[in-house]
């Protein structure tokens, strides 16, 4: 049997995964359970296999892993029949149950200082698709794509998570993900134009929920009253307006501010509470949930995709985010101050090592042997060392054109 003390096993056991035991779920499963499937994958996820050729090298070469699956062998093509096969909604409430834990450990976190508080981002992020294999995903010639819609919980300034995603295929709106995704909390939601609609603007503002959402740069205003702009700042204009001809909105707060390169951005909000400076950085810090699609696509390779049928790609989705949020419930479980790819990257190389050598190694500093690099005055520059097996150009040199004799 694998030691449980090993990093994979201690990040497996923080699945809460007694619901996939149920032998009514696991019904007619004479070999791979339902468990010891997610686990698998789970475990592929955070050990970056890449293939289902992967899958076989590391299973064969991990006898202990395999044994505590309960499995004496397994091939790529079972697993990937039954991660087509398996129902989402599974995966899905497996997704919740490890978010709820991760809550736990975030529960004091009050999100941005001094008094903007939690941020929910919602956006969506695409995954490409081969063509050839799925017709289904088409969304115009050479676009095949799913989409992942997200909402990023921002519960303090260097840690954000997933708490609810929704997959669809590529003809999905953005702000149709968004009537999922949007309810009414404590949070202030951050969206990007693809969100910005007349219609559930009001809604949002009848349910009191909290909002900064980019608008049109060409969009109709009515300016109902024009607030005092702090002078010294990207601030050009706060005002209370209605969005709609007919002004039949509820009126809301528009702030226009320009960014690091001069761009103008217009957003509405409805936290009257804030400084307009205040109303610019929270949608400043909507790019959170672009380095997130950018980190899962990048360290987790979710671009790289096990199947091609649509329950396997949702299956994947919540499974690459499962490993998202084990990693960084390892990291606040440590009270690591390292980076949430350093810690993955520690779980990837002490993958079946002890956990005890795991902590060591991510406490670990380097000795200083040297004062640091020290501050050298110009000198001349040196031609670099080519060796002597290279071939190396002149530059400008002119090409010699010989004659054929």
């Amino acid at each position: 049997m694998l030691n449980q003390n090993t990093v994979i096993s201690q990040c497996l056991s923080l699945l809460p995964t007694e619901d996939l035991s149920c032998p009514l779920l696991n019904y007619d499963m004479k070999k791979l359970s339902t468990e010891a499937l997610v686990k698998i994958f789970v475990t592929a996820q955070l050990a970056k296999w890449e293939s289902y050729s992967e899958f076989d090298i590391n299973l064969r070469a991990h006898k202990e892993l395999l044994k505590s699956f309960d499995l004496d062998n397994i091939s790529s093509s079972q697993l990937s029949r039954r991660i087509n096969d398996l129902d989402t909604a599974i995966v899905q409430k497996l997704f919740f149950k490890v978010v709820n834990q991760l809550k736990y450990h975030t529960n004091s976190l009050a999100g941005l200082p001094p008094n903007i508080g939690r941020l929910s981002i919602v956006d969506a992020t695409h995954i490409k698709l081969p063509a050839i294999l799925s017709e289904w995903a088409y969304v115009t010639k050479g676009w095949n794509v799913v989409k992942m819609h997200t909402r990023l919980i921002v519960a303090s300034p260097d840690i954000a998570y997933p708490d609810k995603i929704v997959p669809t295929n590529g003809l999905v709106q953005d702000h149709e993900g968004g009537d999922i995704l949007i309810e009414v909390s404590d949070a202030t939601y951050v969206m990007d134009r693809g969100y910005m609609d007349f219609y559930r603007i009001n809604e949002w503002i009848k349910d009191e929920i909290k909002f900064v959402i980019r608008l049109k740069a060409k969009i109709f205003e009515q300016t109902l009253e024009e607030y005092e702009v702090p002078k010294g700042t990207s601030i050009k204009r706060d005002a209370k307006v209605i969005l709609d001809k007919e002004g039949k909105m509820k009126p809301v707060r528009l702030v226009e501010f320009l960014d690091d390169k001069g761009n103008l951005y217009k957003v509405a909000t409805t936290r009257w509470d804030l400084e307009a400076t205040e109303i610019a950085e929270i949608y400043k810090n909507r790019w959170i949930i672009e380095l997130f699609f950018k980190w899962i696509k990048q360290s987790l390779r979710f671009v790289k995709v096990w199947s091609t049928k649509p329950q396997g790609i949702w299956n994947q989705m919540f499974i690459a985010l499962i490993a998202y949020i084990l990693t960084l419930i390892v990291k606040l479980k440590t009270k690591s101050n390292k980076t949430l790819l350093n810690i993955l990257t520690h779980i990837r190389t002490y993958f079946d090592k002890s956990w005890d050598e795991f902590i060591v190694a991510i406490n670990y500093k380097p000795k200083k042997t040297t004062k640091g690099r020290q501050k050298i005055p110009d000198q001349p520059k040196k031609e670099p060392n080519y060796g002597n097996v290279a071939l190396i150009g002149e530059k400008n040199k002119k090409r010699i054109r010989r004659k054929i004799k």
